[in-house]
């Protein structure tokens, strides 16, 4: 059975190579800051110049974020207005799904909304030929189950019901949906049986099946999301076996309980699906849009979880440097290949991508798909158990470093994998966990030290007078990307509640002037945190669950 490295191992050797990869991380966060002090006083002239390329190169950044959001938001639109549904059912025949489609473009009128399904039906039009050479390899859509795993430790009911329900809501026929319902046995007993009783019965009926586990943490196994939707996959195997039900025709999608998917969702993953030779060789990523309650939680909250989304559609768009986040699917045949998720680890998203992409000697991807699903972003009772929650969100996510040392490992007991694949993720994933910590901090404090501690004789110099002026252009032109995420976030944002007065769109776009407060307070203040407890070995000892409230 395939294994991937114990982070908690009792090797020497393998305890050795952990910790130095824990270390790395870190240290370089550490000896960036500190240098951005030290180097300043000691040699200021270099640091002016460092400065000067760091400012091109985010000018650069932004330019590149800017656009790839706008071409994932235009791709995501193209796509909603696809029937997928339709197509898979017609997938067998490309020619005359290809006809079709030709036809229906024809008989569009021009007009803004006629442009958009031009658009789209020219999506599926590419889609379509992109497979059709594949098609004595595709499978029936009819053979395809999908499994809709919610792991909940003490969410209400309340929180899981628009998720099922959304399920319940989709294109794709609900007699194809098994949704497992994974709760956690270290939850108070009678609300436990309450809340699974009260989902059973609200759909009962409506779909193959609705199955629920009860996870009680055992020995080596922590207190975390991944041990709880191990236990519930190995549940499932067993159920599938007895159904005679094929793994490979079961795509496990593995969301947050909150999750309310598109509707059309799954037929578009269902296309991607059967379409695809290497099926199992792929990870299937929506996009990820924090709209439950986006309108109820504070701006602070709006600007990191928005933030998020924009990186994620940029990531959609280069799916190469793409990993899995959050809410995404998988062939269950992979998940149990590679002997499910660890069960001592906090991490559980985008380490089941790695843990994969070993198990398959680097032949493993994602494919997004673009398409959004809701989630809830953070929202407590008051406003400041609302900021410090985030936080603690944040730090939970920056914690995903953990998955360096393991990858780490990993790539150094799998030969088949070349070495430049190898050096290429490692780096990426230490850069995007280094920048994530430092940037914010590099932008606001780093133009001006060498200025105020560089001594006079630097002070002196034609580059010290000239230093400020350059910052200050180079960053104001890159306000070009704050100006695009000011529109892109209103146009993304769902129908306003009643609730609210049109007044609340003003407050949505003054938000984004808070982003000099919460880019190092709630983005670089838990990667330093996350980093700093990996490096010195103060380990989390189990998942923080994101408090969840609705109004």
């Amino acid at each position: 059975m395939f294994q991937y490295p114990n982070p908690r191992t009792n090797d020497p050797r393998g305890h050795r190579w952990q910790r130095f990869f824990e270390m790395i991380p870190g240290t370089l966060t550490w000896f960036t800051l500190i240098g951005m002090f030290l180097f300043s006083f000691l040699i200021p002239v270099w640091v002016a110049v460092f400065i000067i390329a760091f400012d091109i190169y985010w000018l650069y950044r932004t330019i590149y974020i800017s656009t790839y959001s706008i071409l994932a938001f235009r791709k995501m639109r193209r796509h909603e207005l696809v029937d997928w549904m339709g197509a898979c059912r017609k997938i067998h025949d490309p020619e005359t799904l290809l006809a079709e489609t030709e036809e229906k473009i024809k008989s569009l009128k021009n007009g803004k909304r006629n442009r958009m399904k031009v658009q789209a039906l020219k999506a599926l039009k590419k889609e379509v030929r992109s497979v059709a050479k594949n098609r004595g390899k595709f499978l029936n859509w009819e053979d395809i189950y999908h499994v809709v795993m919610l792991p909940t430790a003490t969410e209400s009911p309340e929180i899981i019901e628009p998720a099922i329900q959304a399920v319940a809501d989709s294109d794709y026929p609900n007699k194809k949906f098994i949704i497992l319902l994974a709760t956690e046995e270290r939850e108070d007993e009678e609300k436990r049986n309450k809340k699974i009783s009260y989902l059973k019965k609200k759909f009962d009926g409506v779909f193959f099946d609705f199955l629920a586990t009860v996870h009680k943490v055992a020995e080596g196994e922590m207190k975390a999301k991944a041990s709880n939707t191990t236990y519930a996959a190995k549940v499932l195997k067993e159920y599938l076996e007895e159904k005679n039900i094929p793994l490979e025709r079961v795509i496990l999608s593995n969301f947050d309980c909150d999750t309310c998917a598109h509707p059309q969702y799954f037929a578009a993953l269902t296309m991607k699906y059967i379409t695809e030779p290497n099926r199992l060789n792929f990870a299937y990523q929506p996009l990820p849009m924090y709209h439950n309650n986006i309108w109820d939680t504070n701006a602070f909250v709006r600007i990191i979880v928005t933030g998020s989304s924009f990186w994620h559609m940029v990531e959609a768009m280069r799916p190469e440097h793409m990993v899995t986040f959050s809410s995404h699917s998988e062939a269950f045949r992979t998940i149990v290949d590679v002997n499910y998720w660890p069960v001592n680890v906090i991490s559980e998203d985008s380490l089941i991508f790695w843990k994969c992409y070993v198990h398959f000697n680097g032949n493993y991807k994602v494919k997004p798909i673009y398409l959004p699903v809701s989630l809830d972003a953070v929202l407590a009772n008051t406003y400041w158990q609302t900021i410090k929650n985030q936080y603690k969100q944040k730090r939970r996510w920056a914690y995903g470093i953990e998955n360096f040392p393991l990858l780490a490992r990993a790539f150094l007991a799998n030969k088949k994998i070349p070495i430049r694949k190898k050096m290429k993720h490692l780096f990426t994933m230490v850069e995007g966990h280094w920048s994530w910590a430092t940037n914010s901090f590099i932008i606001a404090l780093l133009g001006w030290l060498p200025v105020i501690i560089g001594g006079p004789k630097f002070n002196e110099s034609v580059l010290a007078h000239n230093l400020p002026y350059m910052t200050r252009y180079l960053m104001n032109a890159a306000l070009i990307g704050l100006v695009v995420s000011m529109f892109l976030s209103l146009m993304l944002l769902p129908p306003r509640p009643a609730k609210y007065s049109r007044k609340k769109y003003i407050y949505m776009f003054l938000q984004w002037f808070l982003v000099p407060i919460t880019a190092p307070l709630l983005g670089s203040l838990p990667a330093i945190d996350a980093q700093t407890r990996i490096m010195l070995g103060k380990y989390f000892g189990e998942f923080w669950v994101t408090e969840k409230v609705r109004k």
